[in-house]
C-alpha cells in the first residue's frame, strides 16, 4: 500500500493555509465571449477532507475548479480563501493535476527534482519517497513521455505533492486509466487528505465519488444545484437535475 511521503520541515510561508480555512464564493459569475457559463455561485468548503464536483458535461465544473484555483478570474463576484482573495502567495500553496498530465521531456526522477528545486530544495530521498509511493522507482531514469498514461498521472501526482500542497485540485485526474493506477492514486489521496490537506476533485465516476468524498458540489446548466454532504446527496438529492444525473438520465 503507498505510503504518504513524509514531510520535510520547511521556512515559513507568507502566507499559510491549515485545516478548517475554506473556500467562499460570494456571487460569482464567468462569462465567457459573452456568454455565462458559471451564474451567481454561492457556497462555502470545508476546509479539510475531500469535495467532489459533480455535474454533466458542460455544467462547469472545470471552470470552477480554475477559479478556486485562481486560473482564471471571475467575471462578477468574489472567491475567497480565508476571506482574503486567492493571489500568487496563496497558490503557491495550492497544486493541481489534471486529465491530460503537463510533464518536461527529462526522466522521470529530473521532473520531481524540476519541483523541488523551484522551491529551494536539493532532496534526493524526498524524490524516492515520492517515486516510491507512486510506484514509479524503477522508473526513476526513464524519459517521462516514455511512460505508459496511468504512469504519467502518477508522476504528474508526485510532481504536485512534492510542494506539500495545503490543497489539491484534480481535475478527472484518473479518467481512462488503468484500475491499478486508479487504485494507487485514491489511496494516496485519501491518506494526503488524511494528513491535513484539502482535497476537490472533478470526476464523471459517481463509484470514485461515493469512495472519496464527504461532500459534494453538484453543478447544473453552470448553476449550483446543490450542496451537501455526500452520504445525503448519494442517497436522496433534492434537486430535479442531481436526482437524474445519479439515475444516469439527462435534464436539459
Amino acid at each position: 500500500m503507498p505510503r504518504l511521503p513524509y514531510r520535510r520541515p520547511r521556512p515559513a510561508p507568507v502566507v499559510t493555509l491549515h485545516p478548517g480555512i475554506r473556500a467562499e464564493l460570494r456571487d460569482v459569475s464567468l462569462l465567457i465571449d459573452g456568454k455565462a457559463l458559471l451564474r451567481d455561485l454561492s457556497f462555502s468548503l470545508p476546509g479539510n477532507g475531500i469535495t467532489a464536483i459533480l455535474g454533466p458535461n458542460g455544467a462547469g465544473k472545470s471552470l470552477l475548479l480554475k477559479l478556486l484555483h485562481g486560473l482564471i478570474a471571475p467575471s462578477a463576484g468574489d472567491v475567497l480563501w480565508a476571506g482574503s482573495p486567492i493571489d500568487a502567495a496563496l497558490r503557491a500553496h495550492q497544486a493541481m493535476v489534471f486529465q491530460k498530465p503537463v510533464l518536461l521531456r527529462r526522466s522521470v526522477a529530473a521532473n520531481v527534482d524540476f519541483v523541488l528545486k523551484a522551491r529551494g530544495r536539493r532532496d534526493p530521498e524526498r524524490r524516492r519517497a515520492l517515486l516510491d509511493d507512486v510506484g514509479l522507482t524503477r522508473l526513476a531514469r526513464q524519459p517521462a513521455r516514455t511512460l505508459s498514461g496511468g504512469e504519467q498521472q502518477r508522476l504528474a501526482l508526485a510532481r504536485a505533492l512534492a510542494i506539500d500542497p495545503d490543497v489539491l485540485f484534480l481535475d478527472e485526474a484518473t479518467a481512462n486509466l488503468d484500475p491499478a493506477s486508479v487504485q494507487m492514486i485514491e489511496t494516496l489521496v485519501q491518506r494526503v487528505a488524511e494528513n491535513g490537506t484539502k482535497v476537490i476533485f472533478v470526476s464523471h465516476d459517481l463509484h470514485q465519488a461515493r469512495r472519496m468524498a464527504q461532500d459534494v458540489v453538484f453543478l447544473h446548466a453552470g448553476a449550483l444545484a446543490e450542496h451537501s454532504s455526500a452520504d445525503a446527496f448519494f442517497a436522496g438529492p433534492i434537486s430535479a437535475a442531481a436526482q437524474a444525473y445519479l439515475e444516469g438520465r439527462i435534464v436539459l
